[in-house]
């Protein structure tokens, strides 16, 4: 049987459990927040002075606090090209509406929010161009992105393992930050919305568990071949209007480094935890290959955690369209 053959039938074992999945990692709609929970409300005669206070805090926050807020905006709002991504993956028949494709659809409904409520954020904190902010979003959904998958899922859930993960790191930290500058309503917000991608990392790292099961050797050599490659962010195609693609990641990268909101220390610890997760020192019955790929594995966090340490990050900050100087 083809590998192809093998990882559908995979995908067909695990898609009886996709209702469990659901129960256990996917929240109700009545039961889960919603954006309109965590912002001043527009129908209460105190809208205007909420607002007023929230732009007054937002005064206080740094200059690169609000590049990693807008970046983190726009990845949360291409979700189109994630969703669409993850249809396309081997098992997932989204026309004949099988339950991979009742998983992927619930999943975009809880992390449509995450754009939502941080857009809407930004919009009224008065510290954001919303126009360059908003050509950012769709020249991000425009171009699409490669992250080097294909349609294997094996490969595709050791991507959304990592990134889930990454992006839990990413809120949680801003969450903090934002608490030390006295922004409790966005470190509120920032912190459910951590708690949300925190759930959706298990569910992935999960699903990877059950292949690890069946499937030891081949889920092996998709976690080596998705490390070779090194994990692609979404935000990676990042770009501001009239430039080319990419052109922004490295000095909000830089930004995110710089605030210890995300780093390429997270990057080696993200890898160490999912060695851990999957247990893949202790998998048995692996291929000659599978034990090499396994090998490297094991390996390679103190490997790329000596190569972060002689990391040097530029003193200045890159100066970006997306954010406007504080208001006096």
């Amino acid at each position: 049987m083809s590998i192809k053959n093998i990882r559908l039938e995979v995908m067909q074992f695990l898609e009886n459990k996709i209702d469990s999945f659901i129960d256990e990692f996917l929240i109700p709609v009545e039961k889960i927040w919603q954006p309109s929970d965590l912002l001043p409300n527009s129908e209460s005669e105190n809208f205007l002075e909420e607002v007023k206070e929230l732009r007054e805090i937002a005064k206080d926050l740094p200059y690169d606090f609000w590049v990693v807020m807008v970046g983190d905006t726009i990845t949360e709002e291409a979700l189109p090209t994630y969703e669409s991504w993850l249809m396309e993956v081997e098992g997932v028949k989204n026309l004949e509406r099988n339950s991979w494709s009742k998983w992927i659809r619930q999943w975009t409904g809880e992390e449509n929010r995450h754009g939502d409520v941080l857009n809407k954020y930004l919009y009224l904190s008065g510290r954001v161009n919303m126009r360059e902010v908003e050509q950012t979003t769709h020249h991000l959904i425009n171009d699409g992105f490669d992250i080097g998958t294909g349609k294997d899922p094996y490969k595709n859930f050791v991507y959304t393992s990592f990134q889930e993960l990454a992006t839990f790191i990413s809120h949680s930290r801003v969450s903090k930050i934002a608490k030390q500058y006295g922004d409790k309503k966005l470190s509120k917000l920032c912190n459910l919305v951590a708690g949300d991608e925190m759930r959706h990392h298990l569910a992935y790292s999960e699903f990877v568990n059950q292949i690890f099961k069946v499937d030891p050797s081949e889920m092996m050599l998709a976690f080596q071949y998705m490390m070779k490659l090194k994990i692609t962010m979404p935000a990676h195609f990042l770009r501001e209007s009239g430039q080319k693609i990419s052109s922004a990641f490295d000095a909000f990268s830089n930004s995110a480094q710089k605030m210890g909101v995300y780093t390429a220390l997270d990057y080696v610890d993200i890898l160490k935890k999912l060695n851990v997760i999957w247990d893949i020192n202790k998998l048995s019955g692996l291929t000659d290959e599978a034990e090499r790929a396994r090998d490297f594995l094991m390996k390679l966090p103190d490997r790329m955690a000596k190569i972060s340490e002689r990391l040097v990050l530029p003193e200045e900050t890159e100066k970006f369209k997306w954010v406007q100087p504080a208001i006096v």
